[in-house]
């Protein structure tokens, strides 16, 4: 009895894990320690998934335990990494567990880039696993018994799991063994077997047999709904597996149905209700008769049998001699109890009990995006104070180069050159002068080529295998069941979009600098030349030396002092402000732990705020505190340009003097924008090579499932007949009489023609054991190993079969349905000659193999089946004897 079924492991094919995995790490993190600590990692990942997958695993705990560690790190590794179609694509392939394939066509198997596909399909291989542990356990110990049942259980529960998950893991049908027709139907058959164990150890030990009683009636139950769930879903009766699987379930239900009602007669024994003890015997009898007739090639009953036969016959023979008790239907007696001793087991990971996380230090996703944006707004406070610093600078700038300060104060004599001004030259000659500046303009048209060149052919890699996806899917229609690429390369078209608009804005950024530098060129070439040179060419001044010491003049320095002291505590505080760190982790972290999603945008405005809110303050009154100097210079000016002696030698010398202090502002913002703009291309190219790597992995992972789609349609098609199906002509075909009631078994009728050349005739269907014809007076044969006859005369009309499936089958009379015995003048071996010539006086018995096969006629108004032929229509023919009635019914 202890027959138990296991089911058969999926076939993955070899994935490098290594290097789409290094290649992300490499991008993500910067290179040091930590970045090492991953890939080697990655490598571990890899090889544990070839010891999960890439061997044959031995039915032991050891591989099982395997198997649930790589699965524990498929649940750890998910949210750490962006695995999706396009973005970390790695595509997984399957075979269907069940799916034997063909000579031309292969297994069936499904591949896709999902990483929810892969943790289905090795929980799969754990439940299947587990079951193959459980049915191989000693179940004549109690050590065996529990493993058997934990395991079973641990099958259940990871069938079950599959179940709820697989439609919402992989967006697509899935194959048939991992559907949710499939596994919820293992998920019943694991947990019927758990229940069963529990009922053999309810036996081994010997509880009270109300409680076995209760335990066998519950592993009945859940066998009848694993049988129902085969019987009614429609694609599973296809599989071979399940075809085999069927009758073991329904014996399971007989035989488990049985013991409940033998344990429940020892009960009504104890009770002294000796009529229900015989009735529930008399059913457990016919449950087993039920498999001892259908099922002896899964189930042997043999013990069971002969257990319950003696119960029974002493039961009788105690009824009839002593007690005399009624013995009632069974259908009016009181219904076992049911006892549910398993569960299927919770799949919540970690499942392996030696689990290590390998990226235990590495943050998952949703923070690692969480941190993304904080960065960005972080960055963008930064940016904002930083520019409403420089440009008060440059605003202050302005205002004193259009005021000619402080090279006014410092030109008093007006001959020579202001000190400012030198300075200003010295300045831009170290700085490289206008040659730098040259040079920096001509590199940013190559820089932008280059980027355009690697983002045209990102986008064009996209264009190709779209452009051959719809082609394909205009040639396979409705066969073409994959995510289009114009869906899935959406999010990538977004983004070349993005850096396409932002290289449009960068070209219009870098003509603004170039006019700023054809404006200011001329003063700029005069401030790199040498002293004597730049002397010349400013214009001479009558000199105002009468202005030296004047408070005017005094009390403009000590403004402009005061302008400058703001200027160096500004560039002081966007050092300050750039050097701010927080690590914000922590808070995502705790956040996601605890309330399992991250409100990026309410944890980090409070923190940025935090951080930032006083050196917006400080911005705020340096931006005050220079307004307010501002105007007091302006005033000052107007009041020392009025003591100034006012010609047109000084108004020219002034006008050179303030483009000259221009030509310098000028250069410094051009040479900083020239370099902002080298490193912005420079930083851009390596955004754009990680986004050409990004689509060509997405590409190369899409010709891959390609290849892998155009394959299994090959074989699909390789597995549709080359023809249409069409009719076959009626005068080919055997001619079939009409029955209002089930056919019976197919007979061969001889009828007496001319001898002529036998014609070729297609072999007949199976037929049934031979009936037993009862040696009468004057009868020379009988045949060897005759069944006893039983009379038919009670036998119930002929009953159409149910057009739906059943439950699962109870006793009932042997043969078709509708059809109980053969007549007596009916001899199955009449067109087999072959295996007569020796049998007694029949020496002219002629060899007959082939006789042609005739179905019977019947005529309008005859009563039964046609008795023998007169005698000597065929010589050596047994005769019946004139007295015997047929067993036929008759009409």
């Amino acid at each position: 009895m202890a027959t138990f079924i296991s089911v058969p492991l999926k076939k993955s094919s070899e994935v490098d894990l290594v290097k789409p995995l290094s290649k992300f790490v490499s991008a993500t993190y910067s290179a040091g320690e930590e970045q090492g600590e991953y890939i080697r990692a990655v490598e571990e990942l890899n090889k544990l998934r070839r010891n999960a997958l890439g061997r044959p695993l031995d039915k032991h705990d050891s591989s099982l335990e395997i198997l649930l560690r790589y699965y524990d790190q498929l649940c750890a590794v998910e949210p750490k990494f962006p695995f999706s179609e396009n973005q970390l694509c790695l595509t997984f392939t399957w075979k269907d567990a069940f799916d034997k394939g063909s000579l031309f066509g292969g297994s069936v198997k499904l591949a896709l880039a999902s990483l929810g596909y892969e943790k289905t399909c090795v929980l799969f291989n754990a439940a299947a696993l587990a079951s193959q542990i459980a049915s191989e356990q000693n179940l004549d110990n109690d050590e065996g018994l529990k493993s058997a049942a934990k395991y079973y259980q641990l099958a259940s529960g990871a069938f079950g799991h599959i179940k709820d998950t697989v439609l919402s893991a992989l967006n697509r049908e899935p194959t048939m063994d991992i559907s949710p027709e499939t596994v919820g139907t293992l998920s019943l058959i694991m947990l019927a077997q758990a229940q069963e164990v529990f009922f053999l150890k309810a036996t081994s030990d010997k509880m009270k047999d109300a409680v076995i009683a209760k335990l066998a009636n519950q592993a009945a139950d859940f066998y009848g709904d694993a049988f129902k769930q085969c019987q009614y879903k429609d694609n599973l009766p296809k599989y071979f597996y399940f075809q085999e699987v069927l009758p073991v379930l329904a014996a399971k239900h007989c035989i488990m149905q049985a013991n409940a009602e033998l344990h429940q007669s020892i009960l009504a024994k104890q009770k002294k209700r000796f009529g229900e003890e015989i009735a529930r015997l008399q059913h457990a009898a016919e449950l087993v008769k039920t498999v001892a007739s259908r099922y002896d090639e899964y189930v042997s009953v043999k013990d069971l049998s002969d257990k319950i036969n003696r119960a029974l016959a002493a039961a009788k023979k105690d009824n009839d001699f002593i007690y005399h008790d009624r013995v009632p239907e069974i259908k009016d007696l009181e219904q076992i109890g049911k006892a549910a001793l398993v569960k299927a087991t919770a799949i919540t990971p970690p499942l392996s009990q030696k689990f290590t996380d390998l990226f235990e230090k590495m943050v998952p996703m949703a923070v690692q995006q969480s941190m993304s944006i904080y960065n960005q707004r972080k960055a963008e406070t930064v940016n904002r104070l930083v520019a409403t610093m420089r440009e008060a600078t440059n605003l202050c700038n302005g205002v004193l180069a259009s005021l000619n300060l402080p090279a006014a104060l410092e030109d008093l004599s007006g001959d020579s050159i202001p000190q400012s001004i030198a300075e200003k030259a010295r300045s831009i000659v170290q700085q490289g002068g206008l040659q730098s500046i040259e040079q920096l303009i001509k590199d940013l048209p190559e820089l932008l080529t280059r980027n355009r060149e690697i983002l045209d052919e990102s986008l064009k890699m996209l264009d190709d295998e779209e452009t051959t996806d719809n082609e394909l899917r205009t040639k396979f229609n409705q066969r073409w069941h994959r995510t289009p690429s114009g869906d899935l390369y959406k999010p990538l078209r977004a983004e070349g979009a993005n850096f396409r608009s932002v290289l449009d804005k960068a070209v219009q950024a870098d003509q603004v600098v170039k006019d700023r530098y054809n404006t200011h060129c001329d003063m700029i070439t005069l401030l790199c030349k040498p002293e004597n040179e730049l002397n010349a060419a400013i214009p001479s001044a009558n000199p105002t030396k009468t202005l030296q010491g004047n408070e005017v003049v005094n009390v403009l320095r000590s403004q402009l002092a005061q302008l400058d002291e703001i200027k160096k505590e500004r560039e002081t505080m966007e050092g300050e402000i750039k050097a701010v760190t927080f690590d914000m982790s922590t808070s995502f972290l705790t956040a996601l732990a605890q309330d399992g999603a991250i409100n990026e945008e309410q944890l980090s405005l409070p923190q940025l705020d935090q951080l930032y809110g006083t050196y917006n303050q400080r911005v705020q009154a340096s931006l005050r505190s220079q307004e307010e100097l501002l105007g007091q210079v302006q005033t000052s000016h107007q009041e020392f340009s009025s003591l100034k002696q006012s010609n047109t030698e000084a108004n020219q010398r002034e006008e050179v003097l303030k483009k000259l202090a221009s030509a310098h502002d000028s250069y410094v913002e051009i040479s900083s924008n020239l370099r902002e703009g080298t490193k912005f291309y420079n930083d851009l190219t390596e955004i754009l090579l990680k986004f050409q790597n990004k689509c060509s992995d997405i590409v190369f992972a899409r010709k891959t499932e390609r290849d892998e789609l155009l394959k299994e349609l090959q074989q699909s098609i390789a597995r549709e007949p080359s023809a249409p199906s069409f009719n076959v002509p009626a005068y080919q075909s055997n001619p079939a009489a009409p029955a209002t009631g089930p056919t019976p078994a197919p007979r061969t009728v001889f009828q007496p023609q001319a001898p002529m050349q036998p014609q070729a005739k297609p072999n007949p269907p199976a037929r049934p054991p031979p009936p037993t014809v009862t040696p009468q007076a004057g009868s020379s044969y009988t045949p060897n190993n005759a069944p006893p006859t039983v009379p038919l005369s009670g036998n119930p009309p002929p009953v159409a079969p149910p057009t739906q499936a059943q439950g699962p089958p109870y006793p009932n009379y042997q043969g078709y349905p509708g059809c109980y015995q053969m007549p007596m003048g009916y001899n199955p071996y009449a067109a087999y000659g072959q295996y007569m010539p020796n049998m007694p006086n029949m020496p002219n018995m002629p060899n007959m193999p082939n006789m042609p096969y005739m179905p019977y006629q019947a005529n309008p108004g005859q009563g039964g089946y046609p008795g023998a032929p007169p005698a000597g229509s065929y010589p050596g023919y047994p005769q019946q004897p004139p007295q015997q009635q047929p067993y036929y019914p008759q009409q």
